[in-house]
Order: structure tokens, then C-alpha cells, then sequence
């Protein structure tokens, strides 16, 4: 138990260390306010000059409050660990780098492929940053919809704030890195080691079950199915692959059955024997 927490705030902390790496090296010197509470904070550096960090800080207290009460104080814990290390990185960040480019296409792309997997591994580390990524945990929560969606939903609004105090230009490039972050952060979360899951329809449903365990050295799952149309009763046959492997299992499946029936779809993510241990 300890060591999962001890691994947990490692992650909230390399995270954060990502977001504000993104925000201060792409984001804020192009005055992309991609949504979310630095977004907000964006706009009120480039108007006062005031901190980003602590403007963050600031408008998170009340977010904060909410979620501890909602959640409970294990996601408060964490919660508040998140924001105060994202509002701490920037600060310290911002004096002391350079924008690497001064493209503001390129800075989003970056700035949103680099925050979203810092959010992404804050997420997958059970807490949040505050602003309306803690929004968007709250929604997955509720609702299911994921972080990524949720947080595309709440960042809108700013953004279109945003583009008030700055202009039009700007504020769609700010949406541009607020779909790649989402995007990305639905990849870190889901994994990349994408298989093929493979259902197969075939009445020589034995043979081709027996061609998987021997010859790829795959588990296979068999159940019974009725045809709707024949009402004619068969045998499906599920199993989940790499992706090296489906032509090989088309090809013996062809061998066996021409009139065989395969469906296979990609697969995020497996967990289980044989596949990616799951975690706690």
C-alpha cells in the first residue's frame, strides 16, 4: 500500500513538472490560453504581470474545496499535492527558460502533446492539478465520460474568454492544443500497446480453436450463438492477438474455413494473463 502511494505522488510530481514544462516553454510566451485555470492565469500575467503560479494558486482554493467534499480526502490529498507542485514548477520554470519557438502552430502541438501527457500521468496516478482537469475528473466520476472529453468540454468556455482579451487567432490555436492535450491524455490513460481482439464465426470452430493454442500460443474463448436469420445454432471463438499476428491468423483461419466469418477491431488495452499485469 505504501509503495503504490509513494509511486502515486512520483507521479503527480513528474506530471506537473511536464504541465509546467509545456506551459512555460510553449504555451504562455506564444499567449496560448489553452482553457483551464491557466489559461485563466495566462490572461491575467499578460494584464497585471502577476505570477502565473500563484494566480493558479489562488483560483484553485475554491475548486480544491469542492472536490475534498465530493471525493473525500484521499483525492483531496492528492488534489492539493498537484496543485501546489504545478503552481511551484511554473514559477520556478518561467525565469529560467526560453520559448523554443516562436511559431504558435508548433506551440500548440507541443505545448498540447507535452501538458497532456503530463496530465495524463497525473490522472493514471489518482489525482489531478485543480482547474478544470479536477472539473473533468469530477464529470468521469459521475457520468463516465472520459477525462479527455470532459476536459475538452470545460476548457471551452475559457478559451472562449480567452479570446476576448487577446484575439480570435490566438484563441483557435488555443483550442488546437486543448483537443491535442485531450487527446493525448486519453492515450497515456488507455496505454499504446494496442492488440487485435478477433471473433470468430465458423462451423469447424474446433479446428480453428485448436490452430490458436498450438500454433500461436494464444488463449482462446468459446461460446455458443444463434444465427438470427437460420436460427441455426454455432460456436464463436474470441481471442486477442498483436498486431504481428493477424496475418498469419487469417491466413490459417482461410486454410481451415473459407466461409468462416472473422470481425476484429482494435483492442486499447488488455490486462490479464499473458497480457499486461493489472495494476492496483
Amino acid at each position: 500500500m505504501k509503495k503504490r502511494i509513494i509511486i502515486d505522488y512520483l507521479g503527480i510530481t513528474a506530471g506537473s513538472f511536464l504541465i509546467a514544462l509545456a506551459l512555460t516553454v510553449f504555451l504562455v510566451p506564444n499567449r496560448i490560453a489553452a482553457g483551464g485555470v491557466s489559461g485563466l492565469a495566462t490572461v491575467i500575467y499578460y494584464i497585471t504581470s502577476f505570477p502565473i503560479g500563484i494566480t493558479m494558486l489562488i483560483i484553485n482554493i475554491p475548486l480544491f474545496l469542492a472536490g475534498l467534499k465530493i471525493m473525500g480526502t484521499s483525492f483531496g490529498m492528492r488534489t492539493i499535492y498537484g496543485i501546489v507542485s504545478l503552481s511551484v514548477f511554473t514559477d520556478l520554470l518561467q525565469p529560467h527558460v526560453v520559448s523554443l519557438t516562436d511559431d504558435l502552430l508548433l506551440a500548440s502541438i507541443y505545448g498540447g502533446v507535452v501538458g497532456g501527457i503530463g496530465l495524463g500521468i497525473v490522472f493514471r496516478s489518482r489525482g489531478t492539478t485543480g482547474g478544470t482537469d479536477m472539473i473533468a475528473s469530477l464529470i468521469n466520476y459521475f457520468t463516465g465520460i472520459t477525462v479527455g472529453e470532459g476536459l475538452l468540454i470545460a476548457d471551452g468556455v475559457v478559451v472562449a474568454l480567452a479570446g476576448i482579451f487577446f484575439n480570435l487567432e490566438v484563441a483557435l490555436y488555443a483550442a488546437v492544443t486543448i483537443f491535442i492535450t485531450s487527446q493525448t491524455i486519453d492515450v497515456v490513460q488507455e496505454g499504446l500497446n494496442f492488440k487485435k481482439g478477433v471473433l470468430i464465426i465458423s462451423d469447424k470452430a474446433d479446428q480453428i480453436n485448436q490452430m490458436v493454442v498450438d500454433d500461436l500460443n494464444r488463449g482462446i474463448t468459446e461460446f455458443e450463438a444463434k444465427g438470427g436469420y437460420t436460427g441455426d445454432r454455432k460456436k464463436v471463438l474470441l481471442c486477442v492477438i498483436s498486431r504481428s499476428e493477424i496475418s498469419e491468423l487469417k491466413k490459417a483461419v482461410a486454410k481451415i474455413d473459407e466461409d468462416a466469418f472473422v470481425i476484429i477491431s482494435n483492442v486499447h488495452e488488455v490486462l490479464g494473463e499473458g497480457f499486461t499485469e493489472i495494476a492496483g
